[in-house]
């Protein structure tokens, strides 16, 4: 964009609140602000009003999503160092809550959980496990911009289709979002190559951009829909300056130019496709252990197997559904013919030519948002943009 930074309005929004402006003063219209104090504040409203608060805090040495009691537990003056198979988390010299990339987990597990019952039941009758019980109300905070593209993504492949997932669509509906525009890429992030970010997208109730200096931290934040205004009044606040407006819009279009992975810059869909006999399936397969660590990483892998289970007496019976990785060698199994992609370089083709290729026939959209979770926890490093690009080299 050109012109004044600060007379823009500095993020698109997903819902926008017509009648608030963003600073929560209808003369006003522009950002709001407010110190860590106010972020303080921000998770206990969001407590008070009955939301389960979940968000990035320090635990094993690692940055992962947990309730948090307090924004105390937030890792403020951590980041993290990144690399194919290669994660660390390291201190910062600022106090930045929000200042790592992506950790091993997404936002997935709480809307569409690693494991859940289906049903149980008795020689007397069956119930679904979910039907009666309410669905978690949870306030994510700290949702980056390709996390935010992953969600809509779920949404329109669980939420969204001939048959939706009902226990998706519950929770998800209950969701309050609180994203994070990302300043500081990491090493393996591509989320501009996907149009995913560094800005966060629709879908967020508020949106902060962290802005660390000498004198502490200042998040200027963005309303996304009257909730997130309704929620902004409770938290002290004052309206962002122009300077304040313009330093967080520079800092993330800044972001955009450092990203530490591309994809090329080509139709990806298409080269998959011309490249489904290349030779490098097999070397990527030499070093790949098929161990399914990217599908589990992944915010947007969605496949699920079921599994019966009964009790010793055979008087009680549960099914569940547990997440299934295509890397698997009975996630094709055909009865009576084995399974169907015996090889890992016919199961690695599947995962790389459905993720950037076939969503597209499927749901419109790609499944990958270039959060670079695969990369990180590869236990070989294998790098789904360096793949790509020899492919796109090799073409």
């Amino acid at each position: 964009m050109t012109g004044d930074p600060a007379a823009q309005p500095l993020y698109s929004t997903s819902e926008p609140a017509d009648d608030v402006a963003m600073s929560g003063n209808a003369e006003s219209p522009g950002a709001a602000a407010f110190d860590a104090a106010g972020l303080h504040r921000l998770v206990e409203v969001l407590i008070e009003r009955g939301y389960r608060v979940i968000g990035p805090t320090l635990r094993d040495s690692a940055i992962v999503l947990d309730e948090l009691q307090s924004a105390a537990d937030l890792p403020r003056g951590w980041g993290v160092d990144v690399a194919p198979g290669h994660y660390r988390v390291r201190r910062r010299d600022d106090d930045a809550a929000f200042g790592h990339s992506s950790g091993p987990q997404s936002w997935k597990q709480f809307l569409h959980p690693p494991r859940r019952r289906l049903w149980s039941g008795t020689r007397d009758g069956f119930s679904e496990a979910e039907a009666d019980e309410p669905a978690p109300r949870y306030a994510f905070l700290g949702v980056r911009g390709c996390d935010l593209a992953a969600i809509a993504t779920l949404d329109r492949v669980l939420g969204r289709g001939q048959f939706p997932d009902t226990s998706f669509v519950r929770r998800h509906r209950q969701i309050f979002v609180v994203a994070v525009n990302c300043t500081e890429p990491g090493g393996l992030c591509f989320c501009a190559s996907m149009g995913t970010g560094p800005a966060a997208g629709p879908g967020y109730d508020l949106a902060l951009t962290e802005r660390p200096d000498a004198d502490g931290v200042t998040y200027v934040v963005d309303v996304g829909t009257r909730e997130g205004a309704d929620v902004l009044a409770a938290v002290p606040h004052r309206a962002a300056d122009d300077a304040e407006i313009g330093s967080a819009r520079a800092a993330v279009q800044a972001a955009s130019q450092r990203m530490g992975r591309q994809m090329p810059d080509t139709d990806l869909r298409d080269l998959l496709f011309r490249s489904r006999e290349s030779p490098q399936w097999e070397e990527v397969a030499s070093r790949c252990l098929t161990c399914g660590n990217c599908t589990m990483v992944c915010p947007t892998c969605f496949c699920t197997s079921t599994e019966d289970v009964s009790d010793l007496t055979g008087d009680h019976a549960e099914r569940w559904q547990n997440w299934a990785s295509c890397f698997e060698p009975d996630f094709t199994y055909i009865h009576g013919g084995g399974s169907v992609r015996q090889s890992g370089a016919s199961r690695y083709r599947h995962w790389l030519t459905h993720k950037l290729g076939t969503w597209h026939d499927q749901f419109d959209m790609s499944g990958c948002v270039g959060c670079g979770r695969c990369i990180a926890w590869c236990p070989t490093g294998i790098d789904i943009t360096e793949e790509m690009n020899k492919m796109a080299r090799d073409d």
